[in-house]
């Protein structure tokens, strides 16, 4: 099992940039593939990004492809996400998950994670 908990949130004008975390506990942090997701109010949650347990391979969804990175250290067993060139609609509470499909190819199907963190409010102003 494990426990996860995602920081680095907060406001931000359109056009900057913000870099959150997602700290694992557990031996088996590694292990996982992990996933970044997001929820803006009034809408469902989202897939936005995912990385293999190696850090080898890395997939996003269309909408922030070229401008967010998902990147991993396994020995500090954290989890990035770098967010550039932030837009108002990027605004939502962002999530990290473990996968628990597969540890090689993450997909963004939601019910392929689990173990989900609490959350951190990025909030874009225009």
């Amino acid at each position: 099992q494990v426990q996860l908990v995602e920081s680095g949130g907060g406001l931000v004008q359109a056009g900057g940039s913000l870099k959150l975390s997602c700290a694992g506990s557990g031996r088996t942090f590694s292990s996982y593939a992990m996933g970044w997701f997001r929820q803006a109010p009034g809408k469902e949650r989202e897939f936005v990004a995912a990385i293999s347990w190696s850090g080898g391979s890395t997939y996003s969804a269309d909408s922030v492809r070229g401008r967010f990175t998902i990147s991993r250290d396994n020995v500090k067993n954290t989890v990035y996400l770098q967010m550039n060139n932030l837009k108002p609609e990027d605004t939502a509470v962002y999530y990290c998950a473990a996968n628990v499909r597969s540890p090689v190819v993450p997909g963004g199907s939601q019910m392929d994670y689990a173990y989900w963190g609490q959350g951190t409010q990025v909030t874009v102003s225009s």
